[in-house]
């Protein structure tokens, strides 16, 4: 059975692992994500475990760099920042010196900007909230929450305002429009929090509350991870469908 459970209230993009964000009202939906997602990242150069890669959950400054396109710029790719500026307003070439020495100097060891194609996540290549869940947990940790926290690529508004009901998608399949060519997504999991739930998107500053919340009310999880099925452009206030899992088991 297919059901309508919500919309799209807003997607976002993070061109660079753990920096700034992008909110947009269009994206395009690709085998490895929203396009222009998370495919670059600082590593760690003395780090030679399987995620060398430097988040904001050990540097939260990285929250305050803000990844932007110059009109000109040397990146071929279009949906790639070609500067970033930092929290001081400086602009610095992605790729440049300068940009990597000082995250070295702010992290405290050397790194240098990586960009792989297929992107650079740490569980899924989608990942998916809804608006109810964000305003429990912040009732929960008793404050306004920015849903950026979580850094989740679709925001979901609900049909049944009820948090927590991701849990229910879990083997599942979203849709994203009507029709049998919407793009869509296989629910693989439940998404597992860190500490950057702690950090304001705006000021990076900790407030442990909201993580201890999501702990206590939800076994630390909130949101899902999912793997792209069919492609396609995702847009702002799209109808959401779910084809829930005991569906998918009866047609096997």
């Amino acid at each position: 059975m297919v059901t309508e459970i919500g919309h799209v209230e807003a997607i976002f993009r993070y061109p660079v692992k753990s920096l700034g964000g992008e909110r947009l009202e269009v994206a395009k939906l690709g085998w490895y994500g929203l396009e222009g997602d998370r495919r670059l990242a600082f590593r760690r150069t003395d780090d030679r475990s399987g995620m060398p890669w430097l988040t904001a959950s050990k540097l939260p400054d990285l929250l305050l760099f803000a990844p932007h396109r110059r009109e000109g710029g040397a990146q071929r790719d279009v949906l790639l920042p070609s500067h970033i500026r930092t929290p001081d307003g400086e602009e610095m070439p992605v790729f440049g010196e300068d940009l990597a020495k000082e995250i070295g100097r702010r992290h405290g060891g050397l790194v240098e900007m990586m960009q792989l194609r297929h992107g650079i996540f740490d569980e899924a290549s989608i990942s998916v909230i809804a608006s109810e869940t964000v305003g429990e947990i912040g009732r929960l940790a008793g404050r306004s929450l920015d849903v950026r926290r979580f850094r989740p690529n679709v925001l979901v508004r609900l049909l049944r305002s009820a948090p927590f009901q991701e849990d229910e998608w879990v083997g599942g399949v979203l849709s994203f429009g009507g029709g049998d060519d919407a793009p869509a997504i296989a629910v693989t999991m439940r998404d597992e929090r860190c500490s950057m739930v702690n950090l304001d998107p705006d000021s990076a500053s900790p407030a442990p509350e909201v993580m201890k919340a999501v702990v206590r009310a939800h076994q630390n999880t909130a949101g899902i991870y999912g793997a792209v099925t069919r492609t396609g452009r995702l847009s702002v206030g799209q109808t959401i469908f779910l084809r829930a899992a005991t569906e998918k088991r009866n047609r096997a």
